[in-house]
């Protein structure tokens, strides 16, 4: 595809895959709107790729709303930000639990809204991917709250999906098993946690967050025209393991 004067929206691109994407991306000569809370992330982002940049934090929802607003038109999503908070299901708080489903499931939401709805107005068509996470379909300890809400993130990937394919609108997720992000480091750095799921890919070992923006590309790409509502696992065959 020719990316060339395609404009990506993607959150979460201070670090981890989200960086990645936006890099990517730049590489081949998409104009990148880079989305995070932190200014410093995408100061050094912008040291390395020509990108506009949005500093905001998503679980401020009428912030939100303002920002992306202002950033229009774009002509793909890529939900990407994301957070987690390690506790186990009975001791989770309603606090923490309701802080991680507000920015990994409540924010993509309103951001997948905000910019299908300018397609909409517009008569164009998009595509959104959404980074969601192979936690959506396992139960892991002390992730009860990131299960959750990538769970739940897959359930609005089909319905979107299935709202927005008459007006060329096509809606996706991704799901990576473990990557090795700042927050995938965090939380599986015990290798008595970590090597037991090592064991059980077939291509034998964690991913690297290019591996996953380059199945973000794929699905955003014209070469994906007829894929919509799917929840892709990128995980080196943990899946069928």
């Amino acid at each position: 595809m020719d990316w060339k004067n395609k404009r990506v929206l993607v959150t979460g691109a201070g670090k981890g895959i989200g960086r990645a994407t936006a890099l990517v991306l730049a590489g081949r000569g998409a104009i990148v709107v880079a989305l995070s809370r932190s200014q410093a992330d995408l100061d050094a982002l912008s040291r390395e790729v020509d990108c506009e940049t949005i500093c905001v934090d998503l679980s401020d929802h009428t912030s939100i709303t303002d920002r992306i607003t202002r950033a229009l038109p774009v002509d793909f999503l890529v939900n990407c930000a994301g957070i987690t908070h390690l506790e186990r299901a009975t001791e989770t708080s309603v606090e923490d639990f309701s802080r991680v489903l507000d920015v990994n499931t409540l924010a993509p939401l309103l951001l997948s809204q905000i910019v299908a709805r300018d397609w909409m107005a517009r008569g164009c068509r998009g595509a959104i991917v959404n980074v969601s996470s192979d936690a959506a379909r396992r139960g892991i300890e002390d992730h009860v709250a990131y299960c959750a809400s990538k769970a739940a993130l897959d359930a609005i990937t089909r319905v979107m999906a299935t709202e927005l394919g008459a007006r060329g609108i096509r809606v996706n997720s991704v799901n990576p098993t473990v990557t090795l992000t700042p927050m995938g480091e965090l939380a599986w750095s015990d290798p008595a946690k970590a090597d037991p799921v090592k064991a059980r890919i077939p291509m034998g070992r964690f991913l690297d967050p290019v591996d996953v923006a380059e199945a973000i590309l794929f699905l955003l790409s014209d070469e994906a025209a007829m894929i919509s509502g799917t929840s892709m696992p990128v995980d080196g065959g943990l899946s069928i393991s």
